[in-house]
């Protein structure tokens, strides 16, 4: 299995390149972010991607820092933004470990379809509960590996051994809204999207 910034990067253009799936969905998902963002919103997205979704609701808010493992990412997103014209997001490359932000310094975080993506989900939202601040607001779209059918499982492992597949948790959604509230969270909005994936919003108590 590839490291997961080198799969990242190799596999930036292409997941870039690639239509959404399910535009009803992600509108969705916008739409209810939105709800818990102000004008005076400081917001962190971590695991960017493109940065559609940052370029989104920058003009709602009054900054965002987007940041992304994948320098090839970043690059894309700031490409993106500066055509959007959008001005008031910072993309920087690394991760919630490798990045020195200040704790208490957001009013939302956004761990859009990254979570089952990381080794150390518990730290992942530890971190997350310490740079918030009270009453801060944590939106997540998670997959949830383990609800996966088994076969479709084998797959991805199989695919992990020749590098065409990154690391994925088998979390589930009892896991994942377990983790939540014993970090410090109470759920405000929990959204099944599917069997396999879930969208939540927790705030921080």
């Amino acid at each position: 299995m590839k490291d997961s910034k080198e799969f990242w990067d190799k596999t930036a253009e292409k997941y870039i390149k690639s239509p959404l799936k399910d535009e009803a969905t992600y509108q969705k998902k916008l739409a209810i972010t939105r709800e818990f963002l102000r004008s005076d919103s400081k917001v962190l997205e971590f695991g960017c991607g493109s940065g559609a979704t940052a370029i989104f609701h920058a003009p709602h808010v009054k900054h965002v820092i987007a940041t992304d493992i994948s320098d090839k990412m970043i690059e894309a997103a700031k490409r993106k933004a500066v055509e959007a014209g959008v001005k008031n997001i910072a993309f920087e490359q690394g991760t919630l470990d490798s990045l020195n932000f200040q704790n208490e310094s957001f009013d939302a975080v956004l761990g859009l379809n990254v979570l089952h993506l990381l080794e150390d989900v518990d730290g992942a939202i530890t971190r997350v509960n310490q740079i918030l601040r009270k009453d801060g607001v944590f939106v997540s779209s998670t997959s949830l590996i383990a609800e996966i059918n088994f076969a479709f499982r084998w797959l991805i492992s199989g695919m992990q051994l020749i590098g065409l597949a990154p690391y994925v948790s088998r979390i589930t959604k009892c896991d994942l809204i377990s983790k939540l509230m014993t970090s410090g969270f109470a759920i405000e909005r929990e959204w099944q999207i599917s069997h396999e994936s879930v969208f939540i919003v927790a705030r921080k108590v």
